[in-house]
This record gives structure tokens, sequence and C-alpha cells, in this order.
């Protein structure tokens, strides 16, 4: 196999931390700059990612509005992790062949699946509450200092999947980026506490922390709709473009441009849908 495919994992293992709502909306920034993307639900149980890009394929104004979709394959788990294995690693090889970008929407769960779409990772996104109740999947931390004892699950399952990278013959570093999502706008004494403890364990772990998407409600709205914050752009009926909106659009940008993309194009055949 060559891969030629830049990947981008959106995992965490824990669940409502937005992951398919940062997966979505980095597809639809990809395609919008030209670029083909592959799309691979693994969180095919519950499939918000699969839901979504069905909901925007269902939109009869799609052609009219220029909506573009990628290439999507959602591999659910089946009882046989053997043959659930070779289904992922048949989509990715043909993925990593034919597109520009492949982005992995991973479970809230910690399985083989979930493991081996970690192990293709060139880039890791971990979208995270600010909150300590979330920080636990990172690191474990002393509530009498408050200071992180040592790393968690998720870390150590990272690491895993390094080595697994390295015995495969592929480089080991991955660029992690944990994603500070849903930041309160008041700098409440649990904002500089998890600011600290995240930078702590960055150098620890090896992460970059940057800031994610606000809690706004638009979002809940346009899963329904299919759309993304990009599409708000064009005039869509039901949806009117506010500050709220504008300043959510930077977020997004600051996501996107934060991810250390190699010079592509070339390596896809055109977007999807």
């Amino acid at each position: 196999m060559t891969k030629r495919a830049h990947v981008i994992v959106v995992g965490n293992e824990k669940g409502g931390t937005g992951k398919s709502t940062v997966s979505m909306h980095l597809i639809v920034s990809l395609l919008d700059r030209g670029l083909s993307v592959g799309s691979i639900d693994l969180d095919a149980r519950q499939a918000t990612l699969t839901r979504y890009l069905k909901n925007r394929e269902a939109r009869a104004d799609r052609a009219q509005l220029g909506l573009a979709m990628p290439d999507h394959i959602a591999v659910p788990p089946t009882p046989d992790p053997k043959e659930d294995e070779a289904r992922l690693l048949e989509t990715f090889n043909q993925f990593a062949n034919s597109h520009d970008v492949i982005v992995i929407d991973t479970p809230g769960s910690d399985h083989a699946l979930s493991r081996m779409g970690h192990s293709f990772a060139d880039t890791l996104v971990t979208p995270l509450n600010d909150s300590l109740v979330d920080l636990d999947v990172l690191g474990l931390v002393d509530p009498a200092t408050m200071k992180v004892v040592r790393p968690s699950h998720y870390a150590e399952m990272v690491w895993e999947t390094k080595k697994a990278r390295a015995m495969r013959g592929e480089r080991a570093m991955v660029d992690w980026i944990v994603l500070r999502n849903r930041l309160s706008n008041l700098d409440a004494r649990n904002k500089r506490e998890m600011e600290k403890l995240l930078a702590d364990l960055a150098r620890r772990v090896g992460f970059r922390v940057i800031p994610g998407l606000g809690e706004r409600v638009i979002y809940r709205s346009m899963f329904l709709e299919g759309l993304t914050l990009l599409d708000l752009r064009r005039k869509i009926e039901g949806f009117d473009l506010s500050m709220s909106h504008v300043a959510a659009r930077q977020e997004l940008r600051t996501l996107v441009d934060a991810i250390a993309l190699p010079k592509l194009g070339g390596a896809g055949s055109g977007q999807g849908g």
C-alpha cells in the first residue's frame, strides 16, 4: 500500500464531546478548499456523522446550493473483529489512493476498530469539553493538589496506536491536537484550572491545545438540515447569518489552519457527491 492521503482521526473515548460535529465541519471545510475527501464512520452504531451526511444528501436544494459531499463509508462493528478490521483496511486502502484527505470519526469507547482507525492518523483531533470530568480521559488529577498524577486510559491508548504504526514501518509521530470545545465566555476558576492542567499534560503526553467550537445552539439545528457553518455564506431559508455565526466560523477556520496539511492536490479524483 502506498498511502497518499493525509489522515485526520477525530477521537476521544468519552461521548458527547462533539466528535461528529467537528468531523462534519472539517470535511466540508476541506472540500471547500478544493480537496478530495473520503470519510469513514467507525461510530456506526450511533452513526451521527453518517446521518448528518444523509441529511445533507437528502436536501432538495443540494445541487442548487452547491453543497459538496465526501465519499463516505460507515464500518459498523460485527461479532467478527477480524472481518471488521479487514473491511476497514480495504476501505482505508481504497480511500488512501483516491483522495487527498481521509477523515475518520471514531466512537466514544475503546474497541479494536477504533484502535485500528487511530493507528492510521497523521493528525489526531481530540475534542474535549472544558470540564474536569472530561479531562479524566486524558489524565488523572489529584483533587487535593490539583496536579496531574499520570496520563489516563485514552492517552495510553494513543501511545499504543503509535507503536502499532511503528510496527507497520510508518513514522510513529502523530500531530495530536486537543480541541477545547464549548468554552465558556466567562473567565471562571474551572477554565483557569483546565488551562493549567492541559498545559502540564501537553508537555508530558505530547499534544497541542487550541480553542475549539463554542457552545452554540446553531450546531444542533444544522445537523437536521445537513448544513455546516460554511454553508451559511449562501442565503438559506431559516438561517440568518448573525455575529454569533461569524464568530463560530472563525473558530472553525482556526481549527483547519492548525492542522498541518502537507501540500495536497492530485491524489484525489474530485469531490464526491
